[in-house]
């Protein structure tokens, strides 16, 4: 398995825009949290939700490549189990469709990511003092965060966790690394 700092440096080496980087490190936080509560290898997780995008530079224009390209990009980075979760985390284009804890997990710890953000950056408070009801309630407003799947969302009780009970590991993932995602206090 690659080390982390090498994994960073792989997905900045494909020069994605800053507002990808920062939803690579939600991801990688988010992933991490999971793991921790499933008892899986954080690290493992982590390293799955930092690379899950690294091929978007190249495949924002063709989502039917995006996640095979990117597990093209990894092939001996990461083990084939990640590889398959990252094909699916964008099975409504590749085909590739989740079936494991760890697939469904990257599906909705990615995408939970912008619902998060768009939140935070609407909050005078930034991350500080969100709660999961804040989340549920934006969850309901289909115009917020527009773009943010929220099938992909449920996904959470694919795995096993309610929906508060995922938004308040999504918070407690992001919120130590606000500032460095863009999330800090105003």
């Amino acid at each position: 398995m690659i080390p982390r700092e090498e994994a960073l440096q792989l997905l900045l080496g494909h020069n994605p825009e800053e507002h990808l980087v920062h939803h690579a490190l939600a991801s990688e936080a988010v992933m991490r949290h999971l793991a921790q509560s499933f008892g899986e290898d954080a690290d493992l997780w982590g390293l799955t939700g930092l690379l899950h995008d690294i091929d978007f530079p190249y495949t924002k224009d063709s989502p039917e490549r995006h996640g095979i390209m990117a597990a093209e990009l990894l092939p001996d980075t990461l083990p084939a189990a990640m590889l398959q979760a990252i094909r699916a985390h964008n099975s409504e284009y590749t085909g590739h469709e989740p079936s494991s804890r760890l697939d469904h997990a990257l599906r909705c710890a990615e995408s939970v990511t912008g619902l998060v953000s768009t939140n935070a950056l609407v909050r005078p408070e930034g991350m500080d003092g969100m709660q999961p009801k804040s989340l549920k309630k934006k969850m309901k407003d289909k115009a917020f965060a527009a773009s943010v799947n929220r099938d992909r969302i449920r996904e959470c009780e694919q795995v096993g966790l309610e929906l508060g009970d995922f938004f308040q590991i999504a918070i407690d993932a992001i919120t130590p690394i606000a500032g460095n995602v863009g999330l800090a206090k105003r």
